[in-house]
């Protein structure tokens, strides 16, 4: 029995989210499928975090075990042909037995892409937030350092979650303007049931004016005793970046960095 680990990529539009779920498509299903059709073997497969129906991944990092032999190219080449074309597999490692896509995992990023403008675009509609109202990112910005740090994120998470604590180490979280995008880069240890959608929300109420950059911080402190955080920004705009492990695992990247660097 070897234990492999996969790296995968996925446009979430038309999936009800990772997660199999009955008389719904998921990306689970689907991979575990192809990879049956490879291995001949039932195949169930642990990843590094379960994202929300209509939520994208350039970094999503999977295990499994099997008994079946088979070249690296293989595997790659093999599951990719029974995949269909919103879901590819980059790379695929074979791991120790001690290594977990979920527990081994020491930090995750995510970014979140709105497109502010007036006018909707036609080709990114699925693929990011279409907000008409102008941003103010200097606002959002000063917003984003009151969640940095250790803190108890009670307040945006969602109900339903079933995170045992509501404590999260926020390593960074950005706020960029780039023409018509407004892209917000967060990552942390781990991350609860709609935490980035809601922070994203948040944040968006600060830039539009609609709230003070204070008011985040009385949200964090509020923690979830008042509904302050009722909105959750739309799933089509959030990207599961990357996953970090310790670097005696030897995880590939994901090769985010060259699009958004950790400044």
């Amino acid at each position: 029995m070897i234990r492999l680990a996969l790296g995968i990529e996925y446009d979430g539009t038309e999936y009800c989210g990772w997660q199999k779920q009955k008389n719904s498509l998921s990306v689970q299903y689907c991979v575990e499928r192809a990879l049956k059709k490879v291995s001949s073997e039932s195949i169930t497969i642990f990843c590094a975090g379960r994202t929300d129906s209509g939520v994208h991944a350039l970094g999503q990092v999977v295990h499994f075990e099997t008994n079946v032999q088979r070249e690296q190219s293989a595997w790659i080449l093999g599951v990719n042909h029974y995949l269909p074309s919103s879901i590819c597999v980059r790379w695929v490692k074979p791991v120790d037995k001690d290594f977990h896509a979920r527990f081994s995992a020491i930090s995750r990023r995510y970014c979140y892409i709105i497109y502010n403008s007036c006018i909707r675009s036609a080709l990114l509609f699925q693929k990011t937030w279409h907000y008409k109202k102008y941003l103010d990112i200097n606002k959002m910005i000063n917003a984003a350092k009151y969640l940095l740090g250790e803190n108890d994120f009670s307040a945006f998470r969602s109900e339903g979650c079933q995170s045992r604590s509501t404590y999260r180490r926020m390593y960074h979280l950005h706020v960029i303007r780039k023409g018509q995008y407004v892209i917000i880069d967060v990552k942390a240890n781990s991350f609860m049931y709609h935490m980035v959608r809601k922070i994203v929300s948040c944040l968006v109420r600060v830039g539009c004016g609609e709230k003070p950059e204070i008011w985040i911080l009385e949200v964090l402190k509020s923690c979830g005793k008042a509904d302050a955080v009722s909105f959750i920004a739309p799933s089509s705009g959030l990207y599961f970046l990357e996953v970090k492990y310790p670097m005696h695992f030897s995880i590939p990247s994901s090769g985010v960095d060259e699009l958004l660097p950790e400044y």
